[in-house]
């Protein structure tokens, strides 16, 4: 094992920064890893994405952290040790964790590799207790060991600081866009939102070749949608006349908005049979029935992917390269960086140097 992951002291042998209580404020804190396994693999940690969950879960939003609380599941680094029974990996390899790292990997959705909806509950990458009752803890630290099966091989060309986004904003509307074959050229594609999730959506749309719309409440993205992200069409979604213009036009609706926004509208502007996919999550959804009935559209969700949409995905930002927009910053500005995410000025995620800061 690297002198990084088998430093030891009294108070363990990995650095972080975790949350003590409902504040959400980080500090610095050490804590212990679990010693490498036959299957597991130790990663020394490069970069960290910093997602919304990063104020949900530090902050106790939903009434189940588990303080000290070591947030981060947009994961990348470097591969420093591997147990006997891993193959897959070795030394060097540039590697990836995302939003689990755990699952009972005997359910129907583990065989199919949708661990992401195992019937036990997939292990959340951070604030969940693990199968052998230890607490996880995420990537604003230095190192992590993790099962080689939630594990996933960046490409060597593929820049590790853009990779981090890709394992929680990627991977959570690629997935869904493949599902339902949203990845037909000359298709016609709708995206709430313009954020880390939406700016993502945008991008996959254009290389899989659709007609894209951003639609947004403020007009100040209109030209970050069109000139810097490629979009073709723009929408401010207050706006009557504008959205009325694009009844029954789109075959698909990406949708990442967390506020509450009216589902009646946007169904309104699929096609017959369209689909509209939520990846935000507004505190709920109203929606009259015939906007499901007249046209057979549908609405449904999804979260994050499985296992071989991840590492298809990552393969996918390599070949036709897809990279985030992305603010790169130490983790001693990561107090910042969640307080300004909350104000949504981030153009389009921040992602955490670690390796360069957190010493």
């Amino acid at each position: 094992m690297s002198s990084e992951s088998s430093m030891a002291n009294a108070d363990g042998n990995c650095l972080g920064w975790a949350a003590r209580d409902a504040s959400g404020v980080l500090s610095p804190y050490t804590f212990n890893r679990r010693d490498v396994h036959d299957d597991d693999v130790s990663i020394k940690i490069t970069h960290c994405g910093v997602c919304y969950a990063e104020v949900i879960w530090p902050k106790n939003k939903h009434g189940d952290a588990t303080y000290p609380m070591v947030p981060g599941h947009e994961i990348v680094g470097i591969v420093q040790e591997v147990g006997p029974n891993v193959h897959r990996f070795e030394v060097g390899d540039h590697v990836g964790v995302g939003t689990y790292s755990n699952s009972c990997r005997d359910c129907e959705y583990c065989n199919d590799g949708l661990e992401v909806y195992c019937d036990k509950g997939a292990v959340l990458t951070y604030n969940r207790f693990d199968y052998d009752g230890t607490i996880t803890h995420g990537g604003f630290s230095t190192f992590t060991v993790v099962h080689e099966r939630y594990c996933f091989k960046i490409p060597k060309d593929y820049p590790l600081a853009s990779a981090a986004p890709l394992l929680c904003a990627g991977i959570t509307v690629y997935s869904p866009m493949m599902d339902h074959k949203m990845n037909k050229p000359g298709k016609s594609l709708g995206v709430i939102g313009l954020g880390g999730l939406g700016h993502m959506a945008v991008k996959f749309g254009k290389a899989f070749g659709l007609k894209v719309t951003v639609f947004s409440t403020s007009m100040s993205k209109k030209d970050e949608a069109l000139t810097v992200l490629g979009a073709d069409n723009f929408v401010v979604s207050s706006d009557e006349d504008q959205m009325k213009a694009l009844a029954k036009s789109l075959d698909f609706i990406v949708d990442t908005a967390s506020g509450d926004h009216p589902f009646d509208l946007y169904m309104s502007l699929l096609k017959t049979a369209g689909v509209l996919v939520l990846v935000g999550a507004p505190s709920e959804i109203k929606l009259s029935p015939m906007s499901l009935l007249i046209g057979k559209r549908s609405i449904t969700g999804s979260a994050s992917g499985g296992t071989k949409q991840i590492q298809e995905m990552l393969n996918f930002c390599a070949a036709h390269q897809i990279y985030p927009n992305i603010e790169v910053v130490p983790i001693q500005y990561v107090n910042e960086a969640i307080e300004r995410l909350i104000k949504k000025d981030v153009k389009y995620r921040f992602v955490v140097d670690i390796g360069n800061s957190l010493k």
